[in-house]
């Protein structure tokens, strides 16, 4: 079991990156993450919601920029970062959002690289 306190010891932060399509999984890290006693931050939504008389694809880059800038913020405010990839898939915007965590010395774990060292399903010696 990872460690899940600060080196104050509060509470361990974790942010969520990854994929909106892997919705179950992202419900499923964060469940187990916060059963073992960790604050997470996950994504906000992972659908644009339907609003009438809006147009998303009229606003979609000023939209996604402003949700990417929001995301880096919960990167900043975490004391890790936890990257939901079921079968290793990661995406431009999870790249970048690696990309900028590491940039801020964030630890970086991984689902996929979890799943495989729980099943023993790496690659064989």
């Amino acid at each position: 079991m990872e460690d899940t306190q600060s080196a104050e010891g509060e509470a361990k932060v974790i942010t969520l990156c990854g994929s909106t399509k892997f919705e179950a999984e992202f419900a499923e890290v964060n469940r187990r993450l916060t059963m073992e006693g960790c604050v997470v931050i996950s994504l906000g939504m992972f659908r644009l919601p339907d609003l009438p008389d809006y147009d998303w694809t009229a606003d979609s880059s000023a939209l996604k920029a402003g949700l990417g800038g929001v995301h880096f913020q919960k990167i900043r405010m975490a004391g890790e970062v936890y990257i939901v990839d079921p079968g290793g898939y990661i995406g431009e915007s999870t790249r970048r959002e690696i990309a900028y965590a590491e940039s801020l010395g964030k630890p970086i774990r991984y689902l996929s690289r979890e799943r495989l060292a729980r099943t023993g399903d790496g690659p064989q010696k």
